[in-house]
Protein backbone atom coordinates (compact mmCIF):
# COMPACT_ATOMS: atom_id res chain seq x y z
CA UNK A 1 0.00 0.00 0.00
CA UNK A 2 1.67 3.47 -1.20
CA UNK A 3 1.52 6.05 1.65
CA UNK A 4 -0.47 9.04 0.90
CA UNK A 5 0.45 11.26 3.56
CA UNK A 6 3.97 11.44 5.37
CA UNK A 7 4.24 12.71 8.80
CA UNK A 8 7.17 14.40 10.15
CA UNK A 9 8.20 17.26 12.07
CA UNK A 10 9.15 20.35 10.60
CA UNK A 11 10.91 22.23 8.14
CA UNK A 12 9.09 20.05 5.35
CA UNK A 13 10.62 22.47 3.09
CA UNK A 14 14.69 22.39 2.31
CA UNK A 15 16.12 25.43 0.14
CA UNK A 16 19.01 23.64 -0.61
CA UNK A 17 21.36 25.72 0.92
CA UNK A 18 24.13 23.80 2.92
CA UNK A 19 25.73 25.61 6.07
CA UNK A 20 29.30 25.47 4.03
CA UNK A 21 27.77 27.31 1.09
CA UNK A 22 26.16 30.30 3.23
CA UNK A 23 29.77 30.62 5.04
CA UNK A 24 31.46 30.58 1.52
CA UNK A 25 29.10 33.33 0.23
CA UNK A 26 30.02 35.37 3.58
CA UNK A 27 33.61 35.03 2.63
CA UNK A 28 33.08 35.95 -0.79
CA UNK A 29 31.30 38.83 0.55
CA UNK A 30 34.77 39.86 2.55
CA UNK A 31 37.12 39.38 -0.34
CA UNK A 32 36.89 43.18 -1.75
CA UNK A 33 37.29 44.18 1.93
CA UNK A 34 40.25 42.06 2.15
CA UNK A 35 41.85 43.07 -0.73
CA UNK A 36 41.11 46.65 0.14
CA UNK A 37 42.84 46.01 3.28
CA UNK A 38 45.99 44.70 1.83
CA UNK A 39 45.98 47.61 -0.32
CA UNK A 40 45.85 50.20 2.24
CA UNK A 41 47.60 48.97 5.01
CA UNK A 42 50.12 46.53 3.36
CA UNK A 43 51.49 42.66 3.26
CA UNK A 44 51.13 43.26 7.18
CA UNK A 45 47.37 43.31 6.69
CA UNK A 46 47.35 39.88 4.92
CA UNK A 47 49.17 38.25 8.02
CA UNK A 48 47.35 39.22 10.56
CA UNK A 49 44.14 37.57 8.41
CA UNK A 50 45.79 34.66 7.81
CA UNK A 51 46.86 34.19 11.45
CA UNK A 52 43.44 34.72 12.56
CA UNK A 53 42.14 32.38 9.94
CA UNK A 54 44.44 29.47 10.52
CA UNK A 55 44.75 30.15 14.33
CA UNK A 56 40.32 30.01 14.10
CA UNK A 57 40.52 26.43 11.88
CA UNK A 58 43.35 24.75 14.16
CA UNK A 59 41.56 25.62 17.50
CA UNK A 60 38.17 24.46 15.83
CA UNK A 61 39.70 21.05 14.75
CA UNK A 62 41.85 20.00 17.87
CA UNK A 63 39.08 20.91 20.11
CA UNK A 64 36.92 18.03 17.79
CA UNK A 65 39.91 15.91 17.81
CA UNK A 66 40.38 16.16 22.24
CA UNK A 67 36.87 15.68 22.84
CA UNK A 68 36.57 13.28 20.09
CA UNK A 69 33.71 15.27 18.20
CA UNK A 70 32.85 15.09 14.77
CA UNK A 71 34.93 17.46 12.59
CA UNK A 72 33.33 21.26 11.58
CA UNK A 73 35.90 23.10 10.10
CA UNK A 74 34.50 21.61 6.72
CA UNK A 75 31.22 24.39 7.19
CA UNK A 76 33.38 27.57 7.09
CA UNK A 77 32.30 28.89 9.67
CA UNK A 78 35.30 28.95 11.61
CA UNK A 79 36.89 30.65 8.24
CA UNK A 80 34.63 33.07 8.66
CA UNK A 81 34.97 33.76 12.54
CA UNK A 82 38.71 34.21 11.47
CA UNK A 83 38.61 36.56 8.87
CA UNK A 84 36.15 38.50 10.36
CA UNK A 85 38.18 38.97 13.65
CA UNK A 86 41.16 39.81 11.36
CA UNK A 87 39.35 42.36 9.81
CA UNK A 88 38.57 43.77 12.82
CA UNK A 89 42.23 44.37 13.98
CA UNK A 90 44.83 46.75 12.89
CA UNK A 91 47.90 45.61 10.76
CA UNK A 92 50.05 46.52 13.58
CA UNK A 93 48.70 44.62 15.96
CA UNK A 94 51.20 41.78 17.79
CA UNK A 95 50.18 38.61 16.33
CA UNK A 96 50.15 36.09 19.65
CA UNK A 97 47.54 38.39 20.24
CA UNK A 98 45.69 37.69 17.04
CA UNK A 99 46.09 34.12 18.44
CA UNK A 100 44.51 34.49 21.82
CA UNK A 101 41.95 36.21 20.04
CA UNK A 102 41.66 33.27 18.19
CA UNK A 103 41.31 31.41 21.07
CA UNK A 104 38.84 33.07 22.81
CA UNK A 105 36.40 33.25 19.82
CA UNK A 106 36.93 29.47 18.88
CA UNK A 107 36.90 27.69 22.17
CA UNK A 108 35.24 30.17 25.07
CA UNK A 109 32.60 31.37 22.83
CA UNK A 110 31.38 28.72 20.44
CA UNK A 111 32.44 25.08 21.00
CA UNK A 112 32.12 25.33 24.96
CA UNK A 113 28.83 26.57 24.25
CA UNK A 114 28.30 23.45 21.93
CA UNK A 115 29.53 25.08 18.57
CA UNK A 116 27.93 26.65 15.68
CA UNK A 117 24.64 27.40 16.24
CA UNK A 118 24.97 27.23 20.16
CA UNK A 119 26.50 30.30 20.86
CA UNK A 120 24.74 33.14 22.21
CA UNK A 121 26.75 35.90 21.08
CA UNK A 122 29.18 36.34 18.32
CA UNK A 123 32.41 35.05 18.68
CA UNK A 124 34.27 37.61 16.46
CA UNK A 125 32.68 40.47 18.03
CA UNK A 126 33.39 39.12 21.62
CA UNK A 127 36.67 38.30 20.79
CA UNK A 128 37.53 41.87 19.59
CA UNK A 129 35.74 42.95 22.92
CA UNK A 130 37.88 40.63 24.68
CA UNK A 131 41.21 41.85 23.11
CA UNK A 132 40.16 45.71 23.51
CA UNK A 133 39.51 45.34 26.86
CA UNK A 134 43.04 43.00 27.15
CA UNK A 135 45.68 44.13 25.30
CA UNK A 136 45.79 48.45 25.48
CA UNK A 137 47.93 48.07 21.87
CA UNK A 138 44.25 47.46 20.20
CA UNK A 139 43.76 50.84 20.81
CA UNK A 140 46.56 52.56 18.69
CA UNK A 141 45.22 51.69 14.94
CA UNK A 142 48.16 51.16 11.85
CA UNK A 143 49.00 53.99 9.43
CA UNK A 144 48.11 53.36 5.88
CA UNK A 145 51.01 53.34 3.58
CA UNK A 146 49.03 54.28 0.19
CA UNK A 147 50.03 57.88 -0.87
CA UNK A 148 48.08 60.58 0.22
CA UNK A 149 46.35 58.53 3.26
CA UNK A 150 45.61 60.30 6.27
CA UNK A 151 47.38 58.52 8.99
CA UNK A 152 47.75 58.92 12.85
CA UNK A 153 44.28 58.25 14.69
CA UNK A 154 40.85 56.99 13.15
CA UNK A 155 38.45 59.48 11.97
CA UNK A 156 36.57 59.11 15.36
CA UNK A 157 39.77 59.67 18.21
CA UNK A 158 40.84 62.46 15.46
CA UNK A 159 40.18 66.57 15.77
CA UNK A 160 40.33 66.62 12.25
CA UNK A 161 37.37 66.02 9.76
CA UNK A 162 38.41 63.24 6.60
CA UNK A 163 37.14 64.14 3.96
CA UNK A 164 34.11 61.76 2.52
CA UNK A 165 36.29 60.84 -0.16
CA UNK A 166 38.96 58.85 1.71
CA UNK A 167 36.47 57.90 4.27
CA UNK A 168 34.54 56.02 1.30
CA UNK A 169 38.15 55.14 -0.02
CA UNK A 170 39.42 53.87 3.48
CA UNK A 171 42.49 56.47 3.23
CA UNK A 172 42.88 56.63 7.20
CA UNK A 173 44.01 54.93 10.09
CA UNK A 174 41.50 51.93 11.45
CA UNK A 175 41.47 48.40 11.50
CA UNK A 176 41.80 46.55 8.24
CA UNK A 177 38.61 45.70 7.24
CA UNK A 178 36.79 48.75 8.53
CA UNK A 179 38.09 51.59 6.27
CA UNK A 180 37.04 50.97 3.18
CA UNK A 181 33.24 52.13 2.88
CA UNK A 182 33.03 50.88 -0.90
CA UNK A 183 34.41 47.66 -0.38
CA UNK A 184 31.99 46.88 2.46
CA UNK A 185 29.09 47.71 -0.05
CA UNK A 186 29.99 45.90 -2.69
CA UNK A 187 30.30 42.87 -0.19
CA UNK A 188 26.42 44.35 0.79
CA UNK A 189 25.66 43.94 -2.35
CA UNK A 190 26.29 40.48 -2.83
CA UNK A 191 24.76 39.57 0.67
CA UNK A 192 21.67 40.43 -0.65
CA UNK A 193 22.10 39.72 -4.35
CA UNK A 194 22.54 35.81 -2.48
CA UNK A 195 19.90 36.37 -0.35
CA UNK A 196 22.00 35.39 2.69
CA UNK A 197 21.14 38.74 4.73
CA UNK A 198 17.60 41.14 4.75
CA UNK A 199 18.12 44.64 4.53
CA UNK A 200 16.61 45.12 8.09
CA UNK A 201 18.93 45.10 10.33
CA UNK A 202 22.43 46.70 8.30
CA UNK A 203 19.70 49.42 7.33
CA UNK A 204 18.27 49.92 10.47
CA UNK A 205 21.28 50.23 11.85
CA UNK A 206 23.28 52.39 10.24
CA UNK A 207 20.19 54.60 9.54
CA UNK A 208 19.89 54.84 13.57
CA UNK A 209 23.31 56.05 13.69
CA UNK A 210 22.82 58.39 10.38
CA UNK A 211 19.66 59.91 12.39
CA UNK A 212 21.00 60.82 15.58
CA UNK A 213 24.00 62.39 14.93
CA UNK A 214 22.14 64.18 11.96
CA UNK A 215 20.09 65.88 15.14
CA UNK A 216 23.14 65.95 17.59
CA UNK A 217 24.96 68.09 14.84
CA UNK A 218 22.09 70.49 14.02
CA UNK A 219 21.11 69.03 10.65
CA UNK A 220 25.20 68.78 9.64
CA UNK A 221 24.71 65.54 6.46
CA UNK A 222 28.23 65.86 6.52
CA UNK A 223 28.84 64.88 9.39
CA UNK A 224 26.19 62.15 9.61
CA UNK A 225 27.56 60.55 6.68
CA UNK A 226 31.02 61.29 7.93
CA UNK A 227 29.83 59.32 11.28
CA UNK A 228 28.33 56.43 9.35
CA UNK A 229 31.81 55.88 7.22
CA UNK A 230 33.97 56.36 9.99
CA UNK A 231 34.94 52.94 12.44
CA UNK A 232 33.62 49.85 12.23
CA UNK A 233 29.99 50.75 11.55
CA UNK A 234 29.67 49.04 7.63
CA UNK A 235 31.29 45.68 8.85
CA UNK A 236 29.74 45.80 12.24
CA UNK A 237 25.61 45.94 10.65
CA UNK A 238 26.75 44.51 7.51
CA UNK A 239 28.82 41.49 9.17
CA UNK A 240 28.42 40.57 12.40
CA UNK A 241 25.34 41.98 13.29
CA UNK A 242 23.76 39.81 10.81
CA UNK A 243 24.80 36.27 12.11
CA UNK A 244 22.19 33.80 11.82
CA UNK A 245 22.29 32.55 15.15
CA UNK A 246 22.78 35.62 17.52
CA UNK A 247 20.19 37.66 15.74
CA UNK A 248 16.54 38.02 15.48
CA UNK A 249 14.76 35.40 13.05
CA UNK A 250 11.00 37.37 12.87
CA UNK A 251 11.55 40.83 10.44
CA UNK A 252 10.55 43.11 13.70
CA UNK A 253 12.98 41.83 15.63
CA UNK A 254 15.98 42.55 12.99
CA UNK A 255 14.35 45.96 13.27
CA UNK A 256 14.18 46.46 17.18
CA UNK A 257 18.11 44.90 16.95
CA UNK A 258 18.86 47.79 14.05
CA UNK A 259 17.69 50.13 16.20
CA UNK A 260 18.90 49.44 20.03
CA UNK A 261 22.03 48.85 18.42
CA UNK A 262 22.34 52.34 16.37
CA UNK A 263 21.63 53.94 19.54
CA UNK A 264 23.94 52.30 21.32
CA UNK A 265 26.70 52.84 19.21
CA UNK A 266 25.58 56.79 18.54
CA UNK A 267 25.53 57.02 23.11
CA UNK A 268 28.87 55.52 23.19
CA UNK A 269 30.55 57.84 20.40
CA UNK A 270 29.37 60.82 22.22
CA UNK A 271 29.65 60.30 25.88
CA UNK A 272 31.43 56.93 26.42
CA UNK A 273 35.04 56.68 26.83
CA UNK A 274 35.79 54.50 23.57
CA UNK A 275 35.61 56.33 20.87
CA UNK A 276 34.02 53.39 18.58
CA UNK A 277 30.97 51.86 20.40
CA UNK A 278 29.89 49.04 17.61
CA UNK A 279 31.16 45.83 19.20
CA UNK A 280 29.68 47.13 22.79
CA UNK A 281 26.43 47.65 21.03
CA UNK A 282 26.26 44.55 18.84
CA UNK A 283 27.42 41.92 22.00
CA UNK A 284 24.82 44.04 23.78
CA UNK A 285 21.93 43.38 21.64
CA UNK A 286 23.19 39.71 21.20
CA UNK A 287 22.55 39.38 24.71
CA UNK A 288 18.86 40.65 23.84
CA UNK A 289 17.99 38.17 21.10
CA UNK A 290 16.20 35.64 22.89
CA UNK A 291 13.77 38.58 24.44
CA UNK A 292 13.63 39.98 21.08
CA UNK A 293 12.21 36.47 19.53
CA UNK A 294 10.14 36.27 22.40
CA UNK A 295 8.58 39.62 21.91
CA UNK A 296 8.06 39.19 18.12
CA UNK A 297 7.46 35.82 17.48
CA UNK A 298 4.08 35.15 15.23
CA UNK A 299 1.38 33.64 17.07
CA UNK A 300 0.00 30.31 16.18
CA UNK A 301 -3.46 30.27 14.64
CA UNK A 302 -5.73 28.55 16.89
CA UNK A 303 -3.79 29.32 19.86
CA UNK A 304 -3.91 32.21 22.82
CA UNK A 305 -7.70 32.88 22.21
CA UNK A 306 -10.00 33.70 24.43
CA UNK A 307 -11.52 30.55 26.50
CA UNK A 308 -15.67 30.15 26.54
Amino acid sequence: MNKQLTLSASPHIHSGRTTSRIMLDVLIALLPATVAGAIIFGWRALLVVAVTVAACVGFEALYNLLMKKEQTVDDLSAAVTGLLLGLNLPANIELWQCVIGALFAIIVVKCLFGGLGCNPVNPAITARVFMLIAFGSMVTVSDPVVVDAVSGATPLSSEVATPLTKLALGLHGGAIGETCAAALLVGLAYLLVRRVITWHIPTVFVGTVFIATLLTEGMDFTAALAAILSGGLLIGAIFMATDYVTSPVTAWGKVIFGVGAGLITFLIRYFGVYPEGVSFAILFMNILTPYIDSWTKHKIFGVGGKKA
